[in-house]
């Protein structure tokens, strides 16, 4: 069998017919996909803080050593957090916080189609 080798398969055609459309959503995703990757692991890093932390004070007022008021810590996280000013941290005040960081990262960026979706895959595989 002699295959003709400037004949085009359907991949290739098909790959041609949207080269403008993946252009502009791969760029956008890919920066999505980094962002999300980069935002995940400095999440955990992060939680490991304030857990080695919380381990701390946990165990210094287990021996003694300290009284925590959980309650004002609690209180005084919150303030800062709550986003919509309705007194808790819930979805709401995480969709906010999700509007302002991707208006800051896909800002002037071209074609940012497609970088929320990057940003969570990134999310996912971190």
């Amino acid at each position: 069998m002699v295959e003709n080798k400037d004949a085009k398969d359907a991949v290739e055609a098909a790959i041609d017919k949207v080269k403008p459309l993946i252009a502009k959503v791969s760029f956008g995703g890919v920066m999505g996909f980094c962002s999300g990757y980069a935002m995940k692991k400095v999440g955990k890093a992060v939680a490991v803080t304030i857990g080695l932390g919380f381990f701390g004070l946990q165990s210094a007022a287990y021996l003694g050593y300290i009284d925590v008021n959980w309650n004002k810590i609690v209180s005084d996280a919150v303030k800062p957090l709550d986003a919509t000013g309705d007194g808790k941290v819930d979805a709401e005040d995480v969709k906010v916080y999700w509007k302002k960081l991707k208006s800051l990262l896909v800002n002037g960026l071209p074609n940012a189609g497609g970088f929320s979706v990057g940003f969570l895959y990134g999310v996912k595989q971190g």
